[in-house]
């Protein structure tokens, strides 16, 4: 297995964050084209005005900004440590997948028990990742 196959669901999960990102804006500027909003609603972060579907790509982006740190780092060292294998590309790709699906589910019809079953699942399988390679440093 090439050792860099591990970037490539750490380079999904990027793009992923940016695709986010790119919403935010999109949907603070269609709320104001519509005069749901005005800039002095995002003076201060987001002001109680703001609805509920224009924060909802800001609190996604900060769920992309969160948890998944330990995973690139994760990612890195066992590329740097020479410790890459199938388990653990496979396991990313699942972490990546949980991460979509919880987006997906956030950004659309927010069923808080679906959002809460992906991020809950990401997050066991980040921590059998980080498990996994301390077992294999000791």
């Amino acid at each position: 297995m090439e050792p860099t196959s591990i970037f490539l669901p750490v380079s999904a999960l990027v793009i992923l964050t940016f695709v986010v990102l790119l919403l935010i804006p999109y949907k603070r500027i269609m709320a104001s084209l519509d005069k749901k909003v005005t800039a002095d609603d995002f003076a201060y972060g987001e002001s109680k005005r703001v609805p509920g579907d224009v924060s909802l790509p800001n609190r996604n982006m900060m769920n992309l900004l969160e948890m998944p740190v330990l995973f690139y780092l994760l990612c890195l060292i066992l590329f740097i440590t020479g410790n890459v294998t199938p388990f653990f590309v496979n396991l990313a790709w699942v972490y990546f997948a949980l991460r979509l699906a919880h987006s997906i589910v956030h950004l659309t019809y927010n069923k808080v028990l679906h959002r809460l079953a992906c991020f809950g699942t990401s997050n066991l399988v980040l921590l059998v990742m980080w498990i996994q390679f301390i077992r294999i440093l000791l």
